[in-house]
């Protein structure tokens, strides 16, 4: 089953905030983490944008762990997790069977302690807030069609809802990079249009609309969400929710959000 799914950021300042969006972020992450104990949620399926990246296919991770290292000022996050190598296994073949484009990613061995993939600091910065839990690993793809990602999204809610075990979504996902000229990438107007245009679709828990987002908006915006956030688009036309919480920063020279959803 999949009762809850959530839009979390993975930039540094949620980590230590040191300024008043930061810490709104963060107070908003340990919501998260207070919804997955009250779900009794047994495992994670997260989309990252920062783990292998293939433009032409989404990833789905096959290894049976997965283990990495951030650090951040005096912090230090160091995770090792078991994957549920079933349900993405299932994730994968059904996808398959859609003709869509994805691909069945192991690193190493075929099975066993050698069959690990490192963590990035998309996934390790949201699961350092979660109690620890066994995961799926999936990654979004650029230069697929919007069609193909929502497509995907609906065959993962379907393989999802059929488990016993309670699932959680957890979207890792920062917004538009082009807040300021002082970042690394420059400033554009567009983005604060496009981060006004995902919160407006956070809120309203109508991800669909962002299907119609122009591609000059996205591509002067530079975010790191879009591509995985029609993947959630897709999973919430199969599996109906309604929002809890919706919080919007950006302490820096990008976008952050953290959004909650719980099955209506």
């Amino acid at each position: 089953m999949l009762p809850i799914a959530a839009v979390v950021p993975h930039g540094d300042e949620v980590l230590l905030p040191e300024d008043k969006e930061s810490r709104k972020l963060n107070s908003a992450m340990k919501n998260v983490a207070k919804r997955v104990k009250e779900e009794n949620i047994d495992g994670y399926v997260i989309i990252t944008p920062h783990n292998i990246r293939i433009d032409t296919h989404i990833g789905v991770i096959l290894t049976e762990y997965a283990a990495g290292f951030w650090r951040y000022k005096n912090l230090r996050i160091r995770r090792r997790y078991r994957c549920m190598r079933d349900v993405a296994q299932k994730i994968y073949e059904k996808a398959r069977k859609r003709k869509l484009p994805v691909v069945g990613i192991n690193f190493g061995a075929l099975e066993g302690e050698l069959s690990r993939i490192s963590l990035d600091w998309g996934t390790l910065i949201p699961l350092s807030f979660l109690p620890r839990r066994d995961i799926i690993l999936v990654t979004p793809a650029r230069k697929i069609s919007r069609e193909e990602l929502m497509e995907f999204g609906k065959v993962m809610a379907r393989v999802l809802e059929k488990e016993k075990r309670n699932l959680a979504l957890i979207v890792s996902a920062d917004h538009a990079h082009t807040h300021s000229k002082e970042g690394p990438y420059g400033y554009s107007p567009k983005a604060m249009e496009y981060d006004e245009i995902v919160v407006k679709s956070l809120k309203s828990g109508n991800l669909k609309t962002l299907k119609n987002m122009p591609e000059e908006i996205i591509n002067e915006a530079k975010p790191d969400s879009f591509w995985q956030l029609l993947i959630l688009a897709g999973v919430m036309e199969e599996i109906r929710m309604r929002k809890v919480l919706v919080e919007y920063g950006c302490p820096t020279y990008f976008g952050m959000a953290v959004a909650i959803y719980e099955k209506s």
